[in-house]
């Protein structure tokens, strides 16, 4: 099922050969979702409602969920999976909490200082998926952040289901454990769109034969656009978040999950095997590499898949992901021509099962996150690790991490300099500025400094 490359005795294998990967191609899917956009930003509301009936089957009574529906689903949650939430967020918490940073105060010159300080993005929106399965564990990694960097406003945005015009309950129930009441049931590019613009305002919107001004439905209180949008989605998020890029923030372009595997003849065949299908069952563009030393293990993990794969409960899904152009089985004659493909890849998840598992890992340069040895399956971080799941795929982790408090935190530099330090540099800054033709920044310094007169009062004149 796997597509087998056998690199050994490829002297130059980890310069010239690249890992499969999925073709994504978020640039058509821009053009395709563009008019969506461009509707949502002078229609507001009623593009929203029509790219949902387009989209999703359904139209919202409301976009904007209500308090009573958030506290039903919250209340129907089942003690098990209340459980299971209610740890992961302790854990996301833990974790997250440890990332928070201090202002730091640095004295350039006697009586000049530079102080780095961190400020909370005001508003975000957070986007959680729907589709062919239900993520409130991507409620809890988008909102645990966000709660701790100090967002003041968080709203969130998930597809209304066609039985009831709501996102799934789950989700609705995740975003009640975590004190969030502002979600939205809309999903896909109209969400990301609703997010960078806002609902808008001082329109007239038609709904029922009346018309209601303020560009809201009945019972819809709008939605102000936001500075920030986080979260995983399909290819047409992705391209939205594309276009809307500069009018807001965002994360990343998230792509299909990926998950690769670095395993030498001392791992498990069954724990790689399960490992490549929990990932799989996620999309059929989910990618799944194996990169080991050992054919005697690529040929037992070959046997655990076939026998997993048939009993999944995705199986067809699963399967169709793994003998995708993404999927593949990757031999190599050491660990470090492995390293060296994966460092290149920058996978999503990267697993380390190898002797010496925590040295081997120490090299890796490139992932959005490492899970080393034996007893650290990347569903340990999908749920409750500690570590956030919402990370960068299609190689982006050569260059970008994964969402952390950082993400909605914004460094802002605060300069103060007394009037001595000031004149300790003035005559330096006043070259500098002459040097690159610009004298009117050099006058902004001598225009502080102290006239012949002796007089140092702003603004007067001799």
């Amino acid at each position: 099922m796997l597509t087998r490359i056998d690199l050994r005795g490829v002297p130059d294998a980890a310069d010239a050969f690249r890992l499969p990967r999925a073709h994504i191609d978020v640039a058509s899917a821009a053009e395709s979702v563009r008019d969506v956009i461009a509707s949502v930003r002078e229609r507001g509301v009623v593009a929203i409602r029509a790219a949902s009936e387009r989209f999703d089957g359904v139209v919202p009574r409301r976009l904007r969920v209500s308090a009573a529906d958030i506290a039903a689903a919250t209340a129907a949650l089942d003690p098990a999976v209340r459980e299971g939430l209610t740890l992961a967020i302790a854990h996301a918490r833990r974790v997250h909490g440890a990332q928070r940073r201090d202002d730091v105060v640095t004295e350039v010159v006697p009586g000049g200082t530079v102080t780095q300080t961190w400020r909370p993005v005001r508003r975000v929106g957070l986007y959680v998926p729907g589709g062919r399965a239900v993520y409130p564990s991507s409620v809890v990694m988008n909102v645990v952040p966000a709660q701790l960097a100090g967002v003041a406003e968080i709203a969130v945005a998930s597809p209304p289901q066609r039985e009831t015009g709501l996102p799934h309950p789950l989700v609705l129930a995740a975003c009640g454990v975590l004190g969030v009441d502002e979600v939205y049931a809309v999903g896909g590019a109209q969400a990301i769109a609703m997010f960078a613009y806002g609902t808008g305002g001082g329109r007239t919107v038609p709904t029922d034969d009346r018309t209601v001004p303020g560009g809201t439905v009945p019972g819809d209180d709008g939605c102000p656009a936001v500075d920030l949008v986080t979260g995983p989605g399909n290819i047409f998020v992705a391209a939205a978040k594309r276009l809307v890029r500069g009018v807001v923030g965002i994360d990343s372009e998230a792509g299909p999950t990926e998950i690769a595997i670095l395993a030498d003849d001392s791992a498990d065949p069954s724990h790689v095997a399960a490992d490549l299908i929990s990932q799989a069952e996620h999309d059929p563009l989910a990618a799944s590499v194996l990169v080991t030393t050992s054919v005697r293990l690529a040929d037992a993990v070959d046997a655990e898949v076939a026998d997993r794969v048939t009993a999944t409960k995705h199986s067809e899904r699963v399967a169709e992901a793994l003998s995708g152009r993404q999927s593949a089985t990757v031999i190599v004659d050491h660990l470090d021509i492995g390293l060296a493909l994966l460092n290149a890849y920058g996978a999503e998840h990267l697993e380390i099962q190898t002797r010496d598992a925590r040295a081997v890992a120490a090299r890796v340069t490139s992932a959005g996150a490492v899970f080393v040895g034996a007893h650290s399956p990347v569903s340990l971080g999908d749920y409750l690790a500690g570590s956030n799941h919402v990370l960068p795929t299609g190689g982006c982790a050569r260059h970008a991490g994964g969402l952390t408090v950082q993400t909605y935190l914004k460094g802002m530099q605060v300069v103060e300099y007394d009037a001595d330090a000031l004149a300790s540099l003035a005559s330096h800054v006043v070259a500098l500025a002459d040097a690159e033709d610009l004298p009117a920044h050099g006058e902004a310094i001598t225009a502080r400094l102290v006239p012949d007169n002796g007089s140092s009062a702003v603004g007067e004149r001799p």
